[in-house]
């Protein structure tokens, strides 16, 4: 376990905590779960999809998409792993073909005590829904791998042991989704320099009527929050990718950045997607179906860009 490890880990484990404090009062109350046979198999819009996972407990997420992937006859990988610092399964679906390969991740876990919606229930959806997409007219020159981690709340825990486990030199670019079922707007963030992969992921949008600094935004290094990209960072091209309101884009760039500063503040009221972030009103009635459609278009154009 090397120094960066044992802080990531001190900090998943500090954000745990402070959740579990934070939903223990609500938390007398069992979470609402659909029934599973409802949506178990069944193809469906992201907004549809979020029932599979909302509500349920770490180890019951993990096993019912696994099991949804099987029934939908999609084939997977299973990534498990174990280490001092805890165990999960990771599943990677590959579709197209050719030496290059985009990777689009979405973490099946969730913080104790939320219902975790927003997150990140709705980015898994978003990507069940890309890969029936993408299986009927898969690009001929881009491999793009669907990773579903886990235990990514625990400092990105899964993303960090698929890393360590795997060749990434043929990976053009990793794209990390994360709270994507509220807003109008594209943040790209810990994009601190300009790559050319940020460059055509930009262009997508670009063409896709998603201009930047409105429809899309482009965020440098965020310090106090953070997602599985950065497992992958420094190794390739490798960014988070949010939806936001765009009247609340300052009032996020506040919140993010001087985030110590306004901490008692935004213990108030703190900007959208972050009000029901981490809490138990982070369930499927805040959803945003137009945001998760933005998305689904998004991660399309993104993917025909680069074949």
């Amino acid at each position: 376990m090397t120094l960066r490890d044992v802080g990531l880990f001190l900090r998943g484990r500090l954000n745990r905590s402070v959740s579990r404090l934070a939903n223990a009062r609500a938390s007398r109350t069992p979470l609402s779960t659909a029934p599973l046979e409802s949506v178990l198999g069944r193809p469906g819009s992201p907004e549809e999809l979020v029932p599979l996972l909302e509500g349920r407990s770490n180890p019951e997420r993990q096993v019912v998409l696994a099991r949804h992937l099987t029934a939908r006859g999609i084939p997977f990988r299973r990534h498990a792993f174990k280490t001092l610092e805890g165990a999960g399964e990771n599943f990677e679906v590959d579709l197209g073909g050719g030496d290059r390969l985009l990777v689009l991740i979405a973490h099946h876990d969730a913080v104790p005590g939320s219902p975790g919606a927003n997150d990140n229930a709705a980015s898994v959806g978003i990507l069940l829904q890309v890969i029936d997409r993408l299986a009927s007219s898969p690009p001929p020159g881009l491999r793009v791998r669907l990773l579903f981690t886990a235990a990514e709340e625990i400092g990105y825990l899964g993303a960090r042991a698929y890393v360590s486990a795997t060749d990434l030199s043929g990976v053009t670019g990793v794209l990390s989704l994360e709270l994507c079922g509220i807003g109008d707007s594209i943040a790209l963030w810990d994009a601190a320099e300009e790559t050319p992969f940020l460059g055509r992921v930009c262009g997508a949008l670009e063409g896709i009527g998603l201009r930047r600094d409105e429809g899309h935004h482009v965020v440098g290094r965020v310090p106090m929050f953070g997602s599985d990209h950065r497992a992958f960072a420094g190794i390739v091209p490798a960014y988070g990718f949010t939806m936001i309101p765009r009247t609340e884009a300052e009032s996020l760039r506040q919140f993010v950045f001087n985030a110590m500063r306004t901490a008692f503040r935004h213990m108030i009221r703190r900007p959208p997607p972050f009000h029901t972030y981490h809490t138990r009103g982070d369930n499927g009635s805040t959803l945003d179906p137009r945001a998760l459609d933005t998305v689904v278009q998004a991660l399309q154009a993104v993917v025909s860009e680069l074949a």
